[in-house]
């Protein structure tokens, strides 16, 4: 399992080809790439913070629990931080599986818990001025599902 907290971009064709091809045994590759959303036109930027250690600490606790819980062959997640403009790739999380459903699954635990409870903080900035986003009901009602599995 690789874990990468970077400000720098990512190629995401090297990335997904690179852990397919690690991936010995797997019979499924999933991939997700999230996006920062530029709101029609009205995000001038987002700022991503987090503290170094404890954001990579804690991701790769999730991880293991998402090892932990399905049959994985690899995982990987790739996070940026820093100021990124709308339409720039944010994050990125493989999962490896010799069945869909694992792989899936792992993928899905991970993007959940990323969008809500990963220790970055964001920023919006734009026109109307600048405001932290916070987790949505969605979003948290996304990982409670975790919970009931």
């Amino acid at each position: 399992m690789r874990l990468i907290v970077q400000a720098e971009p990512f190629d995401l064709g090297a990335e997904s080809v690179g852990f397919a091809a690690g991936a010995a045994g797997a019979g499924a590759v999933v991939t997700f790439t999230g996006i920062v959303r530029d709101n029609g036109g009205a995000l001038a930027a987002m700022e991503i913070e987090h503290y170094p250690g404890m954001t990579e600490r804690a991701i790769a606790a999730i991880m293991d629990q998402a090892a932990a819980r399905w049959t994985l062959v690899d995982a990987l997640v790739i996070h940026r931080y820093g100021r990124l403009a709308g339409g720039e790739m944010i994050m990125m999380v493989a999962t490896a599986s010799a069945h869909r459903a694992d792989a899936f699954a792992a993928a899905e635990f991970l993007m959940d818990y990323l969008k809500s409870r990963a220790p970055f903080w964001k920023k919006e900035l734009g026109a109307e001025g600048e405001s932290w986003v916070a987790a949505k009901d969605e979003d948290e009602a996304a990982l409670r599902r975790w919970q009931r599995v």
